[in-house]
């Protein structure tokens, strides 16, 4: 059995932690010769240091309930305190949990968290930041922090499915890719590696821009004018498309009947980008695949008007 078949068998399996997949992934990336993969699976596997960002999908939210005493032996008890408060008095850190914990630590929160369904977190100096202000006439005297067992099981799934997404664009892309073996063979050729990491960067980082070798470059601003179909063309070509592939897809959608502003592209236009989006993903055209769609949807609002 090949590591692509590997990795999708383990992912596939009931109640299988992603620890050892992820290992899979790491020896995947290092025959593929793809950093930007092999970056990610290292910080997923040993967890995010503090200089590092943290992916959106590690950033969980927290429930806060707290206890209050009053005078004449009066009280709250479990009360729970709205996120707008939250943010309000002790600031927007302390409105979401960055999980930076290895993905294995993820795994046995999960295991652990089944009986009592949160995750408990330190909370002690927002004891103090709160103090007098949730209800001035109460003291604070303590607060619970919660993060669901939902937000980790949703964690480990985001991480799950990249993984899984990532190996069944790389087979459709690059067949010899299935050849990859746990055994050292030939290193892969810089196409191969460049088509990796484009795909890694779409799948696992969701990079909207041009991704050419690794190097990302932003294609946000389309600059079109109404009906300029000239203008159409160049901003097509701007993300990394063939002239003919600009000049087929602009007259399609020049051609067709637009659409609404979530999704503006006709029947022809919609056709053409799914017969050509593989050009995408193999590194014909200088951009991923989200970026692709993403950039030619924007140029088809504003060549509509939308």
């Amino acid at each position: 059995m090949n590591l692509i078949e590997e990795i999708q068998s383990l992912l596939l399996a009931k109640e299988t932690d992603i620890a050892p997949v992820l290992l899979r992934v790491q020896v995947l990336a290092s025959r593929l010769n793809s950093g930007p993969l092999a970056e990610w699976v290292r910080h997923e596997s040993g967890g995010y240091p503090s200089n590092a960002p943290v992916p959106e999908y590690r950033k969980l939210g927290i429930s806060y309930t707290a206890t209050f005493s009053g005078p004449f032996g009066s009280g709250i008890r479990n009360a729970p305190i709205a996120s707008a408060l939250i943010k309000q008095f002790a600031g927007e850190q302390w409105i979401k949990f960055e999980a930076r914990q290895s993905i294995a630590a993820i795994d046995d929160l999960i295991r652990s968290s089944e009986e009592s369904g949160t995750l408990h977190i330190n909370t002690s100096n927002l004891i103090l930041l709160l103090q007098g202000k949730v209800y001035p006439d109460y003291a604070c005297n303590d607060v619970t922090g919660h993060v669901s067992r939902a937000s980790l099981v949703e964690l480990q799934h985001a991480v799950k499915s990249r993984i899984l997404e990532f190996v069944l664009q790389l087979e459709a892309s690059i067949p010899e890719a299935s050849e990859v073996t746990i055994k050292k063979g030939e290193a892969p050729s810089a196409s191969v590696s460049s088509v990796t990491t484009n795909i890694a960067n779409q799948v696992i980082y969701g990079t909207l821009g041009a991704v050419s070798a690794g190097v990302i470059s932003n294609q946000s601003n389309v600059s079109i004018v109404a009906g300029d179909k000239n203008e159409l063309i160049k901003s097509l070509l701007a993300t990394g498309m063939s002239q003919e592939d600009a000049e087929d897809l602009g007259s399609a959608i020049a051609s067709d009947h637009p659409g609404n502003k979530d999704e503006p592209l006709g029947k022809r236009a919609s056709a053409w980008l799914a017969d050509n989006l593989k050009k995408a993903t193999s590194g014909v055209w200088k951009i991923g695949v989200g970026a692709a769609t993403r950039v030619v949807t924007e140029a088809a609002l504003k060549y509509y008007g939308l």
